[in-house]
Order: C-alpha cells, then sequence, then structure tokens
C-alpha cells in the first residue's frame, strides 16, 4: 500500500516540478532538491489531495519537506478517513 502511495506521490511531483521520477526519492527535499516553490506547493498538495480524496489542512503543508513526509502523512491521512 505504501508503496503505491509513495509511487503516486512521485509522479504528482514528477509532473509539477518537471524532475524525472527516477530523480525523485523517499529522501528528495522538494525545495532544496527540486527547487518547489509555494506555487508547485500548492499545485502538488492539490494534485495529492484529488488523486487520495482526502483533505490536508494548510498547517501540515510547510511541515512537509520530504517525499517520504508526504508520504507518511497521506498514509495517515487515508488511515483515518477508513475508521
Amino acid at each position: 500500500m505504501i508503496e503505491n502511495i509513495e509511487k503516486d506521490i512521485i509522479a504528482i511531483i514528477s509532473e509539477v516540478s518537471g524532475y524525472e521520477p527516477e530523480e525523485i526519492t523517499p529522501e528528495t527535499d522538494f525545495f532544496k532538491d527540486l527547487e518547489v516553490d509555494s506555487i508547485k506547493a500548492i499545485e502538488i498538495t492539490v494534485a495529492i489531495e484529488k488523486k487520495f480524496k482526502i483533505s490536508v489542512r494548510d498547517e501540515d503543508v510547510p511541515k512537509i519537506a520530504t517525499v517520504k513526509q508526504a508520504v507518511d502523512l497521506i498514509s495517515n491521512l487515508l488511515e483515518n478517513k477508513k475508521i
């Protein structure tokens, strides 16, 4: 399940950032490694929300700097949604 989430998130980040999926790892930092600005961060967040049918709280967005942090947050949101 987490591998699928990670793959989907990497695909979204790749599409928005212009980097190839192979260049993006769980440790990839959106801002340092991919030069994602605040507009692209919002685009990524909105795409993730649509893809997984979840809502990411605005206060959680600045806490997400790496792919792994995004995967962990989405996993938690999806788990909580099932309850």
